[in-house]
Parts: C-alpha cells; sequence; structure tokens
C-alpha cells in the first residue's frame, strides 16, 4: 500500500480482524483539521471512517480546528491572519471570530456528521464545565493564543463510559474568564494525556514525517523519539510541523504508546493507518 491510495474501498488486509480485537475498547484521541476539512465530501467520508471505528468498540474523543475556516472569515472581516511558528497570533477580535468559527459551525457540523451516522455526538468547547484550563502561551496581555494547563478528563471519561462521543473545539478559558485559541494539535495531545488514551492520531493535511520535505513520498512510518530529535535538529523538521511534532513528543514523553500523523485527504487513510499493519502515515513512538 502506498501513499498514493485513491480507491473507493477499504479492503481490509489479513491482520484487520486481530487489530478490531487488539483495540476494542481502547481509547483513540483523534485531532481533525487541516485542509482535510475544507470539502464536505471529505468530512463526511473521515466522519464515516470515525463512526465505524466506534461502532468497533473504540472509544474516540475528536479534537478540532478549522483555521482555514478562521482565515475565510478573518479577511471577510478585513482582518489579516498573522502567525508565529507555526501558531497563530489572536488578538482579541480575531478571538471572538476564532470562538464563533470553531464552537459556533464548525463543531455542531461534526456533532451533526456523526449523529447523522447514528453516533450518539456531544458536541464541547474547553469552556464547557470547565474543561480545559487555559492560560496565556506568550507574554502579551493582547494574544490570546493559550497553553493547556489542565484537563477536566472526568467529563471526557462519563461520557465515553456510556457510549457518548465527545467533539471538542480549540477554545478555553483561564480561571478569570479570558477566553483563549489553543493550536489543536496541542489540546489534542493534552487531552490523550489526561485520559491516558491508546492513541493520538493527527488527521492533517501532509502524508506524515518525511525524511525529505521536498518528497511526498519519503514518508517515515515508523520513527521513535531519537529520530524525531535528528529531523528536528538538522532543520527537517521545520515550520509549521514543529508545534505538530512538539505536542507528539509532549504525548509520547507522558506515556501514550503512539502517534499517529496521516493525511485525512486521502480516502480511507484512517482505517488503512488503523486496521492494517500496512499504513500510509507515519507512526511515532519511544
Amino acid at each position: 500500500m502506498s501513499n498514493s491510495v485513491s480507491s473507493d474501498r477499504f479492503y481490509f488486509s489479513v491482520d484487520t480482524l486481530s487489530l478490531i480485537r487488539q483495540y476494542a475498547g481502547s481509547t483513540f484521541v483523534i485531532k481533525y483539521g487541516g485542509s482535510a476539512m475544507k470539502c464536505k465530501s471529505l468530512q463526511t467520508n473521515i466522519i464515516q471512517d470515525i463512526s465505524l471505528l466506534y461502532l468497533l468498540g473504540i472509544k474516540i474523543v475528536l479534537v478540532h480546528g478549522g483555521g482555514y475556516l478562521i482565515d475565510y472569515w478573518l479577511r471577510k472581516l478585513s482582518i489579516e491572519p498573522i502567525f508565529e511558528e507555526g501558531l497563530r497570533v489572536t488578538d482579541i477580535k480575531t478571538m471572538e471570530v476564532v470562538e464563533m468559527v470553531l464552537s459556533g459551525h464548525v463543531n455542531k457540523r461534526l456533532v451533526s456528521l456523526l449523529n447523522q451516522n447514528q453516533i450518539p455526538s456531544v458536541g464541547l468547547s474547553g469552556k464547557d464545565a470547565n474543561l480545559i484550563t487555559a492560560s496565556p502561551l506568550f507574554n502579551n496581555s493582547h494574544n490570546f493564543t493559550g497553553n493547556v494547563d489542565y484537563v477536566n478528563s472526568k467529563i471526557l471519561s462519563t461520557l465515553l463510559d456510556n457510549k457518548f462521543f465527545p467533539v471538542v473545539s480549540s477554545v478555553a478559558s483561564d480561571m478569570e474568564g479570558n477566553t483563549y485559541n489553543i493550536n489543536a494539535d496541542t489540546l489534542a495531545s493534552a487531552v490523550a494525556v489526561s485520559l491516558q488514551a491508546d492513541k493520538l492520531i493527527l488527521l492533517t493535511d501532509t502524508p506524515g514525517v518525511l525524511s525529505n520535505i521536498h518528497d511526498k513520498s519519503s514518508v517515515i512510518k515508523n520513527i521513535n523519539l531519537d529520530k524525531i530529535n535528528i529531523l528536528k535538529s538538522s532543520g527537517v523538521i521545520n515550520s509549521g510541523m514543529i508545534p505538530k511534532i512538539d505536542c507528539c513528543i509532549h504525548a509520547l514523553n507522558n506515556n501514550i504508546p503512539s502517534v499517529h500523523i496521516l493525511d485525512g485527504r486521502v480516502r480511507y487513510s484512517l482505517l488503512y493507518e488503523i486496521l492494517t499493519k500496512d499504513r500510509l502515515g507515519s507512526m511515532l513512538v519511544l
């Protein structure tokens, strides 16, 4: 199986049944974002694949971003998006747009799609029941890009144990009620650690970790922490991949057995990654 998979069907491998048995009852945290969110048909396909994993007995928390739609609405309002080291710079006006888009639009769209697939889904932001406690990421009172201080895993565990499917937007507040925009990769990593999940999966618009950033076929399918650090120090991992890789490192260093990065735009990429041993993306381990 290569990264060029474009089949309209998912073919079970000889390993699929044993993998289903292995993962039944496990907890996965899936982060969904990037260009894989732009197209409604792609959204529908991904939600169908996630729904299948749920029906196979896997407990799933879906954490989402929605940067492309935030940028669209910012420009509609004559606000130019600003990024530093792969992270959005969030002033007060941008924060209002972020919350409107993520919690008010994207979250409810995903919940609706899951419900259409008969998956009992609950939409949340980090504000709900103080699910996520945030703090400023930067020492700047005008920048509302946040960091995760605490995840109330009891809320998520209660939902999961009762067969509900939590969908979490990457917006949270601090103890004073200030609202923050959290990088969705960072939030997904924190949620996975709080639940001690069996896997953290990043569905994004990159094929995985590349050994050659100019060759999308150079996906490293199995990579450990030592190799990750070498690629970072040599500049192969750079720019917007840095916060993504940092959240993977955080998860691995806090007892998450494996983290997967894969291209959500490829049909059935999630199912091939989880239910076969001939995976499409990168699996990161200690």
